[in-house]
């Protein structure tokens, strides 16, 4: 399987964070853009912050379709007024493919708040809109500024929906990849929506608090 990622919405936050975090992994990362030239300019930011360090993966930008075609795993970081658009774009280019929706669907209205999808959640819409990919849902609780860190460590559970258990295990091992993170099987598709909407509360919690929060479960077997 190829070692590269694809982040369709890497220019934002999140998918910034996860791109440093694998390319300190050693995974090749493209970062997905509609502006092909936004894209680029990005991963050359990222690469800059990362200069010196050993080990890294290759950071390259392209536009979303050109990002797509170099990877097996597509992770989805877009803003969720972007998502269904996105996706139905990129239908045809995804099939075949494990697509990662890391999508919450929330607005700021004096603080998060959850956005209403008629599947669901995030992660339901896109396995509707994507029948030829194997859709998991994950990385949604990891903190976008602790991730764009390279000196500071995270520490938390990715939690993973999905009902593909080949898929499943590729993305359990993906997120493993992250130096302090855990991966922990959530169940279902069906359960996405309930691991969004803590996304959503611990956004609230960060901003009450001042904090960078994360997710860990405690008592499971080992």
């Amino acid at each position: 399987m190829s070692r590269t990622i694809a982040l369709i919405g890497g220019t934002g936050p999140e998918g910034r964070g996860l791109a440093v975090r694998f390319a300190l992994a050693g995974r090749d990362v493209v970062i997905g853009s509609r502006d092909a030239a936004r894209g680029e300019s990005i991963a050359a930011e990222l690469r800059a912050s990362l200069e010196g360090r050993e080990g890294l993966g290759e950071i390259s930008g392209a536009a979303n379709a050109d990002a797509v075609a170099q990877a097996e795993i597509v992770v989805v970081t877009v803003p969720y007024e972007g998502h269904a658009a996105t996706l139905a774009d990129l239908a045809d280019a995804l099939a075949g493919k494990i697509v990662v929706d890391a999508v919450v669907p929330v607005r700021f209205d004096r603080g998060p708040r959850p956005v209403e999808v008629e599947a669901g959640s995030a992660t339901e819409e896109a396995a509707a809109l994507l029948p030829d990919s194997r859709v998991i849902g994950a990385f949604h609780n990891l903190s976008a500024e602790i991730l764009l860190d390279p000196d500071r460590t995270v520490h938390g559970d990715v939690l993973v929906t999905g009902g593909n258990e080949e898929a499943k295990r590729t993305v359990f091992a993906l997120a493993e990849e992250i130096e302090g993170v855990r991966a922990v099987d959530a169940g279902p598709l069906r359960y996405s929506r309930f691991v969004e909407g803590l996304t959503i509360l611990l956004i609230g919690i960060n901003v009450r608090h001042r904090a960078e929060t994360h997710v860990e479960i405690f008592g499971l077997p080992e």
